[in-house]
């Protein structure tokens, strides 16, 4: 069996077709989340070929249950290929789904890409509340793993409609009554901390992607831009008086450094090393950043 294959930047930035770049240093700041500076190149050779890496899988998937379907004299609606992106809180886990959607739409077919993020499989804060989870919301157990499975079979058994719930980070809440629809897309990007991890009676939430990914960087560098993201909200997000957050808006540096550092060590580092971490070696390919939150090294691993 051969190891995986090891990629740095300028080998893996060789690999896109460039004919045409469908993205401009503006669209790339609209996609990005808060306290991730991606700038276009980071697109180009980073972003890019991975999108065109997934097409070429997606279509290889898609010519294989067609010539199955026609030996088994079948006629199975095609599935969406899955694609899972893990990673822990602050990583970018957000910014390279959005940047992946918006380059496969852009690519050959222009094929519908739906983006679910598992924020919306949280159970909402009330119960968290009621089961003593608030301090716990993002590990494994603040989450509705039924429900997420039960969407993702649906998907993969090609439901016409799978409605699915919508967080928002606003009120850091599940939102009651409003759902995400998705509707048979060609392909459907999972993103969150625990995809590959979290399982349900032996059933496990990648065992329905057909490629995952794991964004990773140093420790004490995410702690660092968890620290910046909470600084740069305080002048959107959380001075929205509609916001969960907006008592914190006061703070002052220093204090919400503190506030930040109270979070990341109490919380997110305990989920980071005991529940998303250790899932890194099931991912397929790992995107390993740097400080600078540009990715230096990629590694794919090939069954």
């Amino acid at each position: 069996m051969t190891g995986p294959d090891e990629f740095n930047r300028e080998r893996w930035a060789a690999l896109a077709t460039r004919a045409a770049v469908p993205l401009g240093q503006e669209d790339v700041q609209q996609l990005v989340a808060t306290g991730d500076p991606v700038a276009l190149d980071e697109a180009v050779e980073i972003y890019l070929p991975l999108a065109q890496f997934l097409a070429q899988v997606a279509a290889a998937a898609g010519r294989s249950h067609e010539q199955v379907s026609a030996f088994l004299g079948q006629d199975r609606p095609r599935p969406p290929f899955i694609v899972g992106i893990a990673g822990g809180v602050a990583v970018g886990k957000s910014t390279t789904a959005r940047m992946l959607q918006a380059l496969l739409r852009a690519g050959e077919g222009r094929p519908s890409v739906d983006l679910l993020t598992t924020d919306g499989f949280l159970y909402p804060n009330d119960t968290l509340a009621r089961r003593g989870l608030m301090e716990r919301k993002g590990f494994p157990e603040s989450y509705d793993q039924r429900a997420l499975v039960g969407a993702l079979a649906a998907l993969r058994a090609g439901q016409p409609e799978v409605a699915t719930p919508v967080y928002s980070h606003l009120a850091y809440d599940i939102v009651p009554g409003q759902f995400q629809y998705l509707r048979r897309p060609d392909i459907v990007l999972v993103e969150g901390l625990n995809v590959l991890q979290v399982t349900v009676n032996d059933v496990v939430v990648s065992d329905f992607f057909d490629f995952s990914i794991y964004v990773d960087a140093a420790e004490e560098d995410v702690a660092r831009w968890f620290t910046e993201r909470l600084l740069d909200l305080r002048a959107t997000v959380l001075d929205d008086p509609g916001s969960f957050f907006h008592r914190f808006a006061s703070f002052g540096d220093a204090e919400m450094t503190a506030f930040a550092e109270q979070i990341w060590t109490g919380i997110n580092l305990v989920n980071l090393r005991e529940n998303v971490a250790p899932t890194r070696g099931r991912a397929d390919l790992i995107l390993e950043k740097g400080g600078d939150h540009r990715v230096h090294r990629i590694t794919l691993r090939r069954s």
